[in-house]
């Protein structure tokens, strides 16, 4: 076997093993899993969460999961509790062991002063029948076959494992409490995440004196004019009363072009095209792109509760703000 070729081996058999060791998790969530889900719902204080080494590291991932859909977490380092750190556990939290061994000294010295502070202990376990096992309320079962190591060492489908258990985990208890995308908004408020979930469109869409707007018998030239003049590639018509009653945009003029040169008599009603697609105020950004997208179109008219137009967005602009297009994917 060439070089190359050993490589792609060694990548795929990784991936296989990694692969195999998630999917024989499924059939072991049962009634433990929903007993360790249930401690966590009617738990009063945080989700502890603890491991060393390798599986500290898995923990601390699992905190973050935890903490980013609505279920406060905290990480506890083994070494740093016996030093101090064991008085941020309280009555009324819930304990999360990671160990692929199930008998870590470190952890092994804290259960005892976990049950002095009467919280349970859920533990993520390689073995479950270690002493870590013996001691915890709730044992999860995320034990391997083999590590993707070539001599079956190095922590790698174990890893994966408990950080799969504890993605589920997680995504059972945002299901279980209701957790929606504006909760998780709240969250996540930087970045191109919290534009998707936060930016409503009433703060990129054009308004006032800078929407271009023109009545429906002026003549042609002059929306072409409004339409100069503002630069959003269109201009509203509407009627006496400032009600809508069309949009013509850059691609309708091409259009009329192509039909003829003549433009002398015609009004912006006779060319404007009726009903045009609208949002809105208070819709989110990300949703008006996708509509765009859909639409294939470039402006969009933004409407207030009367359905009376009070902005016009162009995709430019929310394109400009980070909304990219694989995030309305």
């Amino acid at each position: 076997m060439d070089k190359t070729a050993k490589i792609i081996e060694d990548a795929r058999r990784v991936l296989r093993l990694e692969g195999q060791a998630v999917a024989r998790l499924e059939g072991r969530v049962g009634q433990e899993f929903a007993s360790a889900v249930e401690l966590v719902l009617s738990s009063k204080g945080r989700v502890i969460v603890t491991g060393v080494g390798k599986s500290g590291i898995i923990a601390r991932k699992i905190v973050a999961t935890l903490n980013s859909t609505g279920t406060p977490s905290v990480f506890l380092h083994p070494t740093d509790a016996v030093h101090g750190d064991l008085g941020i556990v309280r009555e009324g939290d819930v304990i999360i062991c990671v160990s692929k061994s199930g008998a870590t000294e470190e952890l092994r010295e804290l259960m005892p002063m976990f049950r002095r502070v009467n919280v349970p202990v859920i533990s993520m376990l390689g073995n479950v029948q270690s002493p870590l096992a013996r001691d915890s309320a709730v044992v999860l079962d995320v034990s391997v076959e083999e590590e993707a190591c070539p001599h079956d060492l190095a922590p790698t489908s174990s890893t994966t494992a408990a950080l799969a258990m504890g993605d589920a985990l997680a995504i059972t208890l945002l299901n279980l409490r209701g957790f929606t995308p504006e909760d998780f908004a709240m969250y996540h408020p930087g970045g191109s995440l919290g534009k998707k979930l936060l930016l409503k469109i009433d703060e990129l869409m054009v308004t006032g004196d800078r929407i271009p707007a023109v009545r429906g018998d002026v003549p042609l030239r002059d929306a072409i004019m409004e339409m100069t003049t503002k630069r959003i590639g269109c201009t509203l018509v509407l009627d006496a009363h400032g009600d809508l009653e069309g949009i013509i945009t850059d691609g309708d003029l091409r259009r009329l072009l192509q039909r003829t040169t003549d433009l002398g008599g015609l009004t912006a009603r006779a060319v404007m095209t009726k009903n045009p697609k609208s949002a809105r105020v208070g819709t989110l950004a990300v949703t008006v792109l996708r509509e765009m997208e859909g639409f294939k179109i470039t402006q969009m008219i933004i409407k207030d509760e009367k359905a009376r137009p009070v902005g016009v967005i162009h995709l430019h602009e929310l394109v400009n703000a980070g909304l990219a297009t694989e995030d309305v994917l």
